[in-house]
C-alpha cells in the first residue's frame, strides 16, 4: 500500500500546466548545483544519487515531494526519469527583505499579502492579480501546502505574477514575526473578526488570507494583531478566498486614498 504522503496525482499534464521539466538523475543534480530556478523535485527513492539529490535540494531549500513512478512518467511525458523529475518555477522567488525594500523606495507604508495555505493555483493567481492591481508591495506564501508559481498561477494572474514579488518561506509564523519587527500590523481575515470597514488600515499593513477550506490556521490567527470579517447576509457563510482577498485589499486602497 503506498505511503499516504506520496504524491501521486494523475491529472493530465501538458505545456500549460508546467513551466520547465528536468528528468533524470544527472540532469537534476546539475540543475540544482547550477542554481536553476526549481520549484519542486519529485522523487521515488532514497538511496545512492537519489539521496544525494534530496540533500542537494534541502541545502538549496527546494521543496521535495515523494512520487510514484506513474507520476514521474506523467511529468516527464514518458521520458526516462530514473526516479526523479524537477519542475522549474515560472519566476524566481524573492526574500521578505526584498519586498520590504519596495515600500522604502516608493516612500509609502508597507502593504503585503500573506497567503496561509492557498492550495488552488487559480485562487493564488487571482489573488496575485488583484494584489498587483491594488498596489501591494508583494506576497508571501509557504513552501508546504500551498500552490506555487506554476504556469496555471501565471495564466490566472493575467501576467501580474511577472510584476508582483513573491516570497516563499518555510514558516509563515516566523515571516509574520519578521514583518512585526519592521513595524507592520498583521490583519487576519476571519469570521470572528471586526467589520473590515471599521478598522484602520492606513498604516503598515500585512493582510493574511486563509485557505479555501479552513481559513487561517490557529497558530497564525494568534499571531494576528487584528481580525477582520466581511458582513454575510445570505445563506452562504463564506466567499471564495480570492474574492474575499480582493475586497479586503481594496478596502486598504480606499482608506489610503
Amino acid at each position: 500500500m503506498p505511503n499516504q504522503n506520496t504524491f501521486n496525482e494523475t491529472l493530465p499534464i501538458d505545456d500549460d500546466n508546467i513551466c520547465n521539466v528536468i528528468a533524470g538523475r544527472n540532469p537534476v543534480i546539475e540543475a540544482i548545483k547550477s542554481g536553476t530556478a526549481i520549484d519542486t523535485v519529485y522523487i521515488n527513492g532514497n538511496g545512492g544519487s537519489l539521496g544525494l539529490i534530496r540533500n542537494l535540494a534541502k541545502d538549496k531549500q527546494i521543496v521535495v515531494k515523494d512520487a510514484q513512478d506513474a507520476k514521474l512518467s506523467q511529468l516527464s511525458n514518458g521520458a526516462s526519469h530514473q526516479g526523479v523529475v524537477a519542475v522549474g518555477a515560472c519566476a524566481e522567488y524573492v526574500s521578505i527583505s526584498d519586498i520590504l525594500k519596495i515600500s522604502e523606495v516608493k516612500g509609502t507604508k508597507p502593504f503585503i499579502i500573506i497567503c496561509d495555505e492557498i492550495e488552488d493555483p487559480h485562487n493564488l493567481g487571482a489573488i496575485i492579480r488583484t494584489a498587483e492591481a491594488s498596489g501591494a508591495d508583494g506576497l508571501i506564501i509557504p513552501k508546504r501546502r500551498s500552490a506555487s508559481l506554476n504556469s496555471t498561477v501565471f495564466k490566472t494572474s493575467a501576467g501580474a505574477a511577472s510584476w508582483l514579488p513573491v516570497a516563499r518561506v518555510s514558516n509563515i509564523a516566523s515571516a509574520i514575526d519578521t514583518l512585526k519587527e519592521h513595524g507592520l500590523w498583521i490583519y487576519g481575515t476571519d469570521a470572528t473578526g471586526s467589520d473590515y470597514t471599521k478598522t484602520d488600515l492606513t498604516g503598515a499593513v500585512a493582510l493574511v488570507i486563509g485557505s479555501e477550506g479552513f481559513g487561517i490556521s490557529n497558530l497564525i490567527r494568534k499571531k494576528c494583531d487584528f481580525l477582520l470579517k466581511l458582513p454575510m447576509s445570505g445563506k452562504i457563510t463564506s466567499l471564495n478566498a480570492s474574492v474575499a482577498a480582493g475586497i479586503f485589499m481594496y478596502e486598504v486602497v480606499r482608506q489610503r486614498n
